[in-house]
């Protein structure tokens, strides 16, 4: 596992998950602040990157207009993609 700073442009975000819009507001508020604290997780799977956690993390550095976010990285093969997605 490594921990990188990856474009948000470049995460897939297969499922789709209602956000909490005060959560994301007091995020943002918090990013503004003191910066993100804690990565999301993301699957790295043949290069491509998945998130699946951090919605409300993720939803607030796009609403700031940030380009990046910092991740915490796993290789991992398709098998585990697919049993995110199921």
């Amino acid at each position: 596992m490594r921990i990188v700073d990856l474009p948000l442009d470049q995460i897939y975000r297969p499922l789709y998950r209602q956000n909490d819009p005060e959560k994301v507001q007091a995020l943002m508020e918090s990013i503004q602040s003191i910066g993100l604290q804690e990565p999301i997780d993301v699957l790295e799977v043949e290069g491509k990157y998945y998130g699946f956690s951090g919605c409300h993390r993720y939803e607030a550095c796009q609403r700031l207009g940030l380009t990046t976010i910092r991740c915490r990285v796993r290789r991992a093969p398709t098998s585990v993609l697919k049993m995110h997605l199921a």
